[in-house]
């Protein structure tokens, strides 16, 4: 079993203690006439146990709006569809379409400390800054998707081309995001990694065609990862491009495990944005929030129950080796060598591919 050095009670009270950090810390209640704010995020992401610790210092209830896909969050964004979210999940390498789009609010780094903690690798980036040299996303939390297999079937390691091997039947699952699977779908019929996210319409045209046969094998294309842990909990999927959570979720109650896949990894990370239409105010407790998320106690929740990493480094140096191998945080060249998936320009030619594909 992998474990804490130290529990999250004991871990919190020694950054305190060490570096005169507080849970209230500069939140206080000052904004404690906000009564609510809703976070549009993952699942995996968003537990309530996750927020519990900024509820209780605040006084402000934190409701969670789970997506299906960031393409739809996108959309419900621009469309104005989703007036009521106060804070969204853009991804790192997807943020040049909310920016582009002018759905996100600028940034006023000035009001995120906890941005002092921030792995160099992420504090960086010029992928979360606009042509006005703004910043309008800030990288919190990241990892691998791998592939989650039940090991008692699959005897051998999976690959890419496993989730299009006629063998295994309806008992596979792909995750309905065109960024992805697409690209998986071209490193199976042989496409680079290095240009696994730069297709030309004729590589979209054989990749269309090895993903219309790899329909009927499926038995879904999962949405959420609920979803998903489920379907394998039940044992009608078997293998699946995947989040960790199934792993983490059935490691203990069935022979399941984790691919990576050497064809390429794919790395993801998370982003704190603040929708553009946000009320004034409602930005002071936004802004506690995304400090929140780069702190101490949502780094230590999250890595205690979902075995996630942010992009913090205020709690790496308390976490046993055997949790930072856990979240990846161990050897932290990994973070140079993940395929980050990458939105291209023609990404909406990508969107009608992967349309078609469904529809056929």
């Amino acid at each position: 079993m992998q474990r804490f050095t130290l529990n999250r009670r004991q871990m919190l009270g020694g950054l305190a203690a060490g570096a005169g950090l507080s849970l209230l810390g500069p939140m206080g209640r000052a904004s404690a006439a906000v009564s609510e704010i809703v976070w549009a995020t993952w699942d995996s992401n968003g537990h309530p146990e996750y927020v519990a610790a900024f509820e209780k210092a605040t006084g402000t209830k934190v409701k969670l709006s789970f997506l299906s896909s960031e393409d739809a969050q996108f959309a419900a964004l621009k469309t104005g569809s989703a007036s009521d979210w106060d804070i969204v999940n853009p991804s790192l390498n997807g943020a040049w379409r909310y920016i582009k789009a002018k759905v996100l609010k600028p940034l006023d780094l000035s009001k995120v400390p906890n941005l002092a903690h921030m792995y160099d690798v992420f504090k960086a980036t010029d992928k979360v800054k606009g042509e006005d040299g703004a910043t309008y996303a800030i990288p919190y939390l990241w990892g691998l998707n791998p592939i989650v297999y039940r090991s008692d079937i699959h005897t051998e390691e999976p690959t890419y081309s496993t989730l299009f091997d006629p063998k295994f039947k309806g008992q596979l699952a792909m995750r309905d995001y065109a960024l992805e699977s697409i690209a998986i779908a071209a490193l199976h019929i042989g496409i680079p990694r290095e240009r696994a996210f730069l297709l030309t319409s004729d590589d979209l045209a054989e990749v269309k065609k090895a993903l219309i046969a790899q329909k009927p094998l499926l038995r879904t294309y999962w949405q959420t990862i609920g979803d998903l842990t489920n379907l394998f909990a039940t044992g009608e999927v078997t293998a699946a491009f995947s989040w960790r959570v199934p792993y983490d979720a059935l490691k203990d109650k069935m022979k399941v495990a984790m691919a990576k896949p050497k064809a390429g990894i794919m790395g993801w990370c998370d982003c704190f944005g603040i929708p553009a239409n946000l009320p004034d105010e409602k930005l002071e407790i936004a802004y506690k929030f995304a400090d929140y998320l780069l702190g101490a106690d949502y780094a230590s929740t999250i890595a205690e129950i979902g075995n996630y990493a942010t992009t913090s480094s205020i709690i790496r140096d308390k976490l046993s080796h055997e949790k930072q191998e856990a979240i990846f945080v161990d050897d932290l060249s990994v973070m140079q060598n993940f395929m980050w998936p990458v939105a291209p320009d023609n990404y909406s030619e990508w969107l009608k591919v992967w349309n078609e594909v469904k529809a056929a």
